[in-house]
């Protein structure tokens, strides 16, 4: 496994955005793809957070809403979130949960990612998609 540099050391790094649909989110990624809930906050300047992950919580995502609202329709349909799973098993029982929560397979903007991946729309319309690779 590749290491740090000395001159790039990061204790931990999180992607976050805004959402009006917090408690949506958070059961898309929690119960519907198996994230864990890493830590949330409330009232923090009008500011009510999650934070998502796997267990070892070095990398996360972190969902706020604001009391004045926090739309965040996707930009594109090629922003993605890319989960590399090596089990194909897996990645049919994420899918089947997801879409029994109503959330269906959609066809990805680059065909790429229909050759060995699975495309879902979040509440907020943002893509993931589950590979079956390894990754990098």
């Amino acid at each position: 496994m590749k290491k740090w540099t000395e001159t790039l050391h990061i204790a931990q790094f999180r992607i976050a955005r805004p959402t009006d649909k917090l408690a949506q989110v958070e059961r898309f990624y929690c119960e519907g793809i198996g994230l864990e809930k890493l830590g949330e906050f409330k009232g923090h300047r009008g500011y009510t957070g999650i934070m998502i992950g796997l267990p070892d919580a070095s990398y996360h995502l972190e969902f706020t809403e604001h009391i004045e609202g926090s739309p965040c329709p996707a930009p594109t349909e090629d922003n993605l979130l890319v989960f590399y799973m090596p089990d194909p098993i897996q990645i049919q029982a994420v899918q089947t949960r997801l879409d029994k929560m109503g959330y269906p397979q959609v066809p990805p903007e680059n065909p790429y990612w229909e050759e060995k991946g699975v495309t879902i729309a979040d509440p907020d319309g943002w893509r993931i998609v589950l590979m079956n690779t390894e990754g990098i």
